[in-house]
């Protein structure tokens, strides 16, 4: 049962870290452009909260399996 939980929790925690990944790059490609749109503004600020977001989920996930562990 433990090898089935670690196995998700393994699997959420890589999709998490993708995830964080792939709003890190596209944050960078805004932030190499010389001037934002008003549409890409818009898309830097929900990258940043989303970006965050999965931030949080993967620390909260390492949180509770180390104090399951």
């Amino acid at each position: 049962m433990d090898e089935i939980h670690d196995a998700t929790l393994s699997e959420e925690l890589d999709r998490l870290h993708a995830e964080h990944t792939r709003y890190a790059q596209r944050l960078e490609e805004l932030l190499q452009k010389p001037y934002l749109s008003a549409e890409e503004q818009l898309e830097e600020v929900r990258l940043k909260k989303l970006k965050l977001h999965a931030k949080d989920l993967i620390y909260a996930l390492e949180h509770r399996a180390a104090a399951v562990a």
